[in-house]
């Protein structure tokens, strides 16, 4: 879900020809939930092959990111979230229950035959398995696109690898790689981006954009660890933050009282216990300076065997999908080439 900054965030819209050539270190669980959401059948069930194997989130790798990559000349590395942190669990575990809620009201819904709601419920209800994720890391190793394992949180693996130059920016829906310190966050990259908005149902076509986060540093008066006590205000992935307390708010109370432990008596009583170890997980968290990157020669044949022969794809889709991708890659793709 992500921390909400959206009402004090500026952001540059762009078009895709803005990244044409730059390395970009992709949230892999945020890009997959977004097939899983989007890439569904008419009555909002997800794609599947003969053997009940979800394959939506395949469906896009092949037919959108290597788009992004033919046509636009992007190269993406996907960073996979690896263990997560203690902090999260109450997290998950809502997040676990919210999904078979809104599985169960899609059911209702569907049932009723009232299909825009049972759309509207079926995407807050994807999970993203382990089985897809092999998946997904066997695809783009086929492809010849590089992915890497974090040890904890993706985005934050990603955010340090953008600060080391590994890659010009993270691209990802949340604001949580700009709290864990990435110079740059890229939201909505795709070739027509639609978010889903769960409060009216329903999806908006969003434009590419780049968010620089020191000019937003600035443009705010605050420190990076002062945004990071404001999103705790707001409530993040680790806590619900302060009823009452918006980004607005919250940026507000930070630049006058300059940090969170300043904050009058009736704010500080409202912050969770652990707020200090959730403050230094974004500012320190658990990453690998030198994260192994997969990266593999493309093979064509050996992708079709995959997705046609094993997931029940349509040969000639992916064929046609697959060599325009192989027209502009190199022979071997490597991550110098990636990063050229």
């Amino acid at each position: 879900m992500g921390v909400n900054l959206t009402p004090v965030i500026s952001r540059h819209q762009v078009d895709l020809e803005y990244f044409r050539g730059k390395t970009l270190a992709v949230d892999a669980a945020i890009e997959l939930y977004q097939f899983l959401s989007i890439v569904r059948l008419r009555d909002g069930s997800q794609l599947m092959d003969s053997h009940g194997h979800v394959t939506s989130h395949l469906s896009g790798i092949v037919f959108r990111t290597t788009r992004l990559i033919a046509d636009y000349g992007i190269n993406p590395i996907f960073v996979f979230d690896g263990k997560p942190p203690d902090l999260k669990a109450a997290e998950i575990e809502k997040r676990r229950e919210a999904r078979k809620q809104a599985l169960a009201e899609y059911e209702k819904a569907k049932a009723a035959g009232d299909m825009a709601t049972a759309w509207s419920k079926v995407v807050m209800s994807s999970r993203l398995t382990r089985e897809m994720v092999d998946d997904a890391k066997r695809l783009l190793g086929l492809l010849g696109i590089p992915f890497a394992q974090a040890p904890s949180e993706g985005e934050a693996q990603a955010a340090s690898m953008v600060q080391r130059g590994q890659a010009y920016t993270v691209a990802g829906k949340d604001y949580d790689s700009l709290l864990f310190g990435s110079p740059r966050l890229a939201r909505f990259i795709a070739l027509q981006s639609r978010e889903f908005l769960p409060s009216i149902g329903r999806y908006r076509v969003s434009p590419p954009e780049i968010i620089d986060l020191e000019e937003n540093l600035k443009a705010m008066s605050l420190s990076r660890k002062q945004l990071v006590e404001a999103a705790i205000l707001v409530g993040t992935d680790f806590d619900e933050g302060v009823k009452g307390i918006g980004p607005k708010k919250a940026v507000e109370a930070l630049k006058k009282c300059g940090s969170i432990e300043s904050l009058p008596g009736a704010i500080r009583d409202e912050l969770p216990p652990n707020y200090d170890a959730i403050r230094e997980y974004f500012l320190h968290p658990e990453v690998d300076e030198n994260p192994a990157i997969e990266k593999k020669r493309m093979d064509l044949d050996a992708a079709i065997k995959f997705l046609c022969g094993e997931r029940d794809f349509s040969e000639q889709r992916v064929r046609k999908a697959l060599e325009r991708l192989a027209k502009t890659a190199p022979p071997a793709r490597t991550l110098e080439s990636f990063l050229d």
